[in-house]
């Protein structure tokens, strides 16, 4: 399998950075940044298969930063950081077409399960894509 090419958002700049580099040792190319609008401009500038977004971020929030993404690069993946008091919103996001959601603090053997997981769902859609094109 290739190496997953991951976005992280998040305002905490401890836990994000912490997040990282637990998820860089695990041969993930992982970007990191802390607020939505950094995640756009990132997204406008490379391909990346999965982004973990945090719903709670001062600016432009996680459920408003999943809805740019699925209109800039609609084939990426996202999973939602949710606190235990907001899990109503990571049903939300998935409804507007999140992947899932994982509460924080998360488990990182988890958290890459679900990366995983929606890494090959990407790749299943990228070719159910190349089907239809050459159809």
């Amino acid at each position: 399998m290739e190496t997953i090419r991951l976005l992280l958002v998040d305002d905490e700049e401890d836990f994000r950075t912490t997040l990282a580099s637990r998820l860089k040792k695990r041969n993930l190319d992982v970007a990191d940044v802390g607020s939505g609008n950094e995640a756009i401009e990132l997204i406008r500038e490379r391909s990346f298969d999965v982004a973990v977004l945090d719903i709670k971020m001062p600016g432009m929030d996680g459920i408003e930063t999943l809805r740019q993404i699925k209109k800039i690069a609609p084939l990426v993946e996202v999973i939602l950081l949710t606190g235990h008091g907001s899990v109503e919103a990571g049903i939300e996001g998935m409804r507007l077409g999140a992947y899932d959601y994982v509460v924080k603090p998360c488990n990182v053997k988890d958290l890459l399960v679900k990366v995983e997981d929606a890494y090959i769902r990407k790749l299943l859609e990228e070719a159910q894509q190349s089907d239809q094109q050459r159809a």
